[in-house]
């Protein structure tokens, strides 16, 4: 898994053009056969690992009419995207071979980090297992446009 991300730091923060038009995509691809709690929960805990990985993908905070300050949110925006299993698996897969030639930060959500509520235990059960006996609830990529559109071609939104 690659966690770093420096090009995006030489990148011109465009918050005033949609997210479509930007150079970088930032996507999370789910199992859609996840129970709705545990998807939530992989896309919050992958959304808090890429922003502390790359805190450049945090807009400014905001003030509303009433004085109220808004936290900022990421200007890149986040699709949630849904699959099957066995393509999030072999989304994360190919990333991670990709990550360091591309630029693409990669972080992902193997199964067994929802198995327990001691982050002793994940990092142990991490440190038994094998690549191949790793299964993934949710991968989050992000990086250039071009390379992150080409490995989610055609998922469909998570719904």
């Amino acid at each position: 898994m690659t966690m770093t991300a420096d090009w995006i730091d030489t990148l011109d923060r465009r918050t005033d053009l949609p997210t479509r038009r930007l150079p970088v995509k930032w996507v999370i691809v789910i199992d859609h056969d996840l129970p709705r709690g545990l998807q939530a929960n992989a896309a919050a805990c992958l959304a808090a690992s890429v922003g502390n990985a790359v805190p450049a993908i945090l807009g400014s905070a905001g003030t509303d009419a009433s004085g109220h300050t808004h936290a900022g949110l990421p200007w890149t925006g986040c699709t949630v995207l849904a699959a099957p299993a066995d393509v999030v698996r072999r989304i994360r897969n190919e990333a991670a071979e990709e990550a360091a030639a591309t630029g693409l930060v990669v972080a992902d959500m193997a199964a067994i980090a929802q198995r327990t509520n001691v982050y002793d235990e994940y990092l142990a059960g991490l440190a038994r297992a094998g690549d191949e006996e790793l299964s993934y609830y949710a991968v989050s990529l992000l990086g250039p446009r071009r390379t992150v559109e080409r490995l989610t071609a055609k998922l469909p939104l998570l719904r």
